[in-house]
């Protein structure tokens, strides 16, 4: 039997506080296997996250909103999609210039061979960095349209 909805509901979490609850079209993230596509029906399925963006597409506006969560875990049943992460900004709220400025310390951190360096948090910090600048493009990307 095949459903006539055409929208489901996604609920984005932080440690702190709730960040969206609503309808969307259409859910994208970036799981530890890849990036991931969740349309209404998509089959039950559990992953981790890693830093990057999860953007939705509005059903009234056709409007896409962008989000930076620092990793976490994805859950999606048919009609259900659910974000939680430590760490949820919205893309316009990232501040682009200390994204920027956070990815070319982590860079020089690394390039810097000393042996006092803690080179796996200087690349979860790269890491952090590059997810929000991307997340930041894609919102610029998408007011354009």
């Amino acid at each position: 039997m095949t459903s006539t909805r055409v929208t489901l509901r996604l609920d984005i979490v932080s440690a702190e506080e709730a960040i969206f609850s609503g309808e969307a079209e259409m859910v994208f993230a970036t799981g530890e296997m890849g990036e991931l596509g969740i349309a209404p029906g998509h089959a039950p399925l559990v992953t981790a996250l890693k830093p990057g963006d999860i953007r939705c597409i509005l059903p009234e506006t056709k409007k896409e909103e962008v989000f930076f969560v620092n990793g976490g875990m994805l859950e999606v049943q048919p009609f259900v999609v659910t974000v939680l992460a430590d760490t949820v900004v919205r893309a316009h709220d990232i501040d682009e210039a200390a994204a920027l400025e956070a990815k070319a310390s982590a860079e020089q951190t690394l390039a810097n061979k000393s042996s006092e360096i803690d080179f796996a948090k200087a690349s979860t910090e790269l890491a952090e960095a590059i997810a929000q600048i991307r997340a930041v493009q894609k919102m610029k990307k998408h007011l354009k349209k």
